[in-house]
Parts: C-alpha cells; sequence; structure tokens
C-alpha cells in the first residue's frame, strides 16, 4: 500500500473555492478509481486557507492511474493548482492499523 500525504497551503481566501473544487473532483476521480483506497480532505478549523490531503493506494501504479486521469488533470493541476501557495508531498508506509 503506498500512502501520499499532502500539506496544503492555500493561497489567502481561497479556502471555499478549493472545498468545492475537492468536492467536485472526488465523484469523479478517487471514486471511480479501483486502485485509489481512500481519498480523505481535512480542513484545519484554526488555520484558513489550508487542506490537509491524505490518500491511500493499492501501489505506485494505482496512483499513476489517479494523477493521469482526466479529472485530475482539470480539476487539481488546472482549477485546484491555481489555488496553491505552497505544498509537500510526503510518503508514508502503513506500520500499525487498527
Amino acid at each position: 500500500m503506498l500512502i501520499k500525504v499532502f500539506p496544503i497551503g492555500l493561497k489567502p481566501g481561497t479556502q471555499a473555492a478549493a472545498e468545492r473544487i475537492v468536492e467536485k473532483f472526488t465523484p469523479r476521480g478517487p471514486q471511480q478509481e479501483a486502485g485509489t483506497l481512500s481519498f480523505r480532505v481535512y480542513r484545519d478549523p484554526a488555520k484558513a486557507d489550508y487542506l490537509l490531503f491524505v490518500e491511500h493506494f493499492a501501489d505506485q501504479a494505482a496512483y499513476d492511474a489517479h494523477t493521469s486521469s482526466a479529472a485530475y488533470d482539470e480539476l487539481i493541476r488546472g482549477e485546484f493548482g491555481a489555488l496553491i501557495a505552497e505544498w509537500n508531498e510526503i510518503d508514508h508506509e502503513l506500520f500499525v492499523s487498527a
């Protein structure tokens, strides 16, 4: 299993727009992808203009398919990408699960 974590700082005042894009993307992208095991996006109520993506994929090929989709290109690279001020991509391996 491949786990990706993306802390994303958004441009000031773009939280609502970013959330709308993610809501539009989820049913067109991750919910349609067999290799995307979970796709979760968190907001921090104490921090404006910030989202945390936590995504689980079956393997690297599933992640590559996810990031190669038309929906990803249009909404994440395109619309959402225009709202990003800074972001990090952090790979994780599952250690313990209950």
